[in-house]
Formats: structure tokens, C-alpha cells, sequence
């Protein structure tokens, strides 16, 4: 499968909005080549520069036999060993003999973890990433992926934490300020904390200023106004959203906003 090709879309599968007896689904923005730099997976076996024993180390535990935490996002951001080190050495030289630079082997690592995403092997997919990151730390869609990791782990505030750590390396990437913005609104539901809604909040208002075609994000806005009972603003977000890609408004979200006010432009009944 072309990893840089083929989209990678996964679910939110939120708690029910309030006291409303149904669950919702908000789907998080798709990734798309548009959103990550595109490159050409070089025509080899690249993978195979992780060499032993950084490649033959199970990706299925939280904490292999040699220490190394390959399932943990960053490696569990702990101390270095000697033995990790030397294995991080080992690795950052043999991509250096079979890329053109380390972040062109950053953005290689990066595809292979979104592949293993779509697969569902989310250890194996983390610890791409976790090299994709080790090559380039400036590279967001390691942290993007770690998000999507966490978040479909149900570790909300590590998928939060690494999300944002994206978008320090990409602070105008409308599609994951989008992405960020949807899981802390799954974070709210879960703990009403309304800072946490402003925030996620802040980040789509920033979204739609850089583009204001984005109709995720102005999918985003209508959830949170309806979060905070403004109806009427809820609706006038769905239709721009609706104006803009009818593909993006979950229907679920729809009947729930039904059910709080009709709709006042009479399309939706």
C-alpha cells in the first residue's frame, strides 16, 4: 500500500451529548497528503537499516527485555541506558548510509506507522513513529501519530500532550488543530472541565482564520456550541459546514440538534 497516498481516517466515538439516550460519533479530519509533506518511499527494502536488536525487539509489551520502550510514545521519555544508546547510534548510522537526510528517514518512518494504524497494530505503529521521531523532532507527524495512538488506546491526555507537541512543529496545520481540537471535546465529555472546551474551542476559531473553508472545523464549532446550549449558533455553524462539504456532518450529531431546536433555514426536518 502507497503510505503516503492512501488516507487514514479513524472515529471518535463520543459519550452521549448530555442526557441524550443515543451515543455520538464525531469522526476526527482525515488526514491527506495536503496536511504532511509528500515524499517518495525510496525504491528498497528501507526498513531494513533497523538493525538488530533495535528491529527484533517485541513491539507487543510496554517494556521490552532490553529497556528499550518501543510501544511507549518518545520511548517513554526516560533516561537513556548505555545499551539504548549505543542502539540509537547504530540505527541514526545506518539511516544515514541509506537516506538522503534524516528527514527525508523521518517522513519514511512516519508512512510506515500510518500504515500500521490502518492495520490496527497500534505497538508496532508507535514504535515508527517513536523513530520517525528519534530522526527528526521537529517532524509533526510523529507526534500525530503517537496522538492517534494514545487516542485510540483511550489515553486521552497523553493523545492530547502529543498532539499539541505536533503542532508546535506545525502551528498553522489547520487539519490537526482540527484533530486537537475534536479530542479535547471527547476529553470534556468525559470531565466537563470548560476550560478544556475554550481551548478546544480557541483552536478551531484559529483553524477557520487560516482557512475558512475548512468544514471539519466549522463541524467542530457547531458540537461545541451545542455543548454550551447555543442552539441557534450550532445551527448557523452546521450550515457552513453543510455550505461547504455535506460529506463531513455526522448525522447522528444532526438528529441530536433536531431534537434541542428545529432547524431555522427548514432544510433539515
Amino acid at each position: 500500500m502507497n503510505v503516503r497516498t492512501n488516507l487514514i481516517q479513524w472515529t471518535l466515538v463520543a459519550l452521549p451529548f448530555l442526557s441524550a439516550a443515543q451515543p455520538k460519533q464525531l469522526v476526527i479530519s482525515a488526514r491527506s497528503d495536503d496536511s504532511v509533506r509528500q515524499i517518495q518511499p525510496p525504491q528498497r527494502n528501507t526498513e531494513s537499516v533497523v538493525q538488530q536488536p533495535l528491529e527484533s525487539l517485541s513491539t507487543d509489551t510496554a517494556e521490552p527485555a532490553s529497556g528499550f520502550a518501543n510501544s511507549l510514545p518518545l520511548f517513554g521519555e526516560r533516561p537513556k541506558t548505555a545499551a539504548q544508546i549505543n542502539e540509537e547510534i547504530h540505527f541514526l548510522n545506518d539511516c544515514d548510509r541509506n537516506f538522503a537526510s534524516r528527514p527525508e528517514a523521518s517522513d519514511f518512518f512516519a508512512a510506515r506507522g500510518w500504515d500500521y494504524v490502518a492495520s490496527g497494530q497500534l505497538d508496532t505503529a508507535t514504535h515508527r513513529f517513536n523513530l520517525s521521531w528519534l530522526l527528526n523532532d521537529q517532524n509533526a507527524d510523529a507526534y500525530w501519530g503517537l496522538g492517534v495512538v494514545c487516542y485510540q488506546k483511550n489515553q486521552l491526555p497523553k493523545a492530547i500532550r502529543m498532539l499539541k507537541k505536533g503542532l508546535e512543529a506545525a502551528d498553522s496545520n489547520v487539519v490537526l488543530m482540527t484533530d486537537l481540537a475534536t479530542v479535547e471535546i471527547k476529553q470534556y465529555q468525559e470531565k466537563p472541565i470548560p476550560e478544556v472546551l475554550a481551548e478546544a474551542e480557541g483552536y478551531l476559531q484559529r483553524a477557520v482564520s487560516i482557512n475558512p473553508t475548512s468544514a471539519p472545523s466549522y463541524q467542530k464549532l457547531s458540537v461545541i456550541a451545542y455543548l454550551k446550549a447555543d442552539y441557534p449558533k450550532a445551527w448557523d455553524y452546521f450550515h457552513q459546514a453543510r455550505n461547504l462539504d455535506l460529506a463531513v456532518l455526522d448525522l447522528d450529531y444532526l438528529n441530536e440538534l433536531l431534537a434541542k431546536q428545529a432547524d431555522p433555514k427548514g432544510v433539515f426536518k
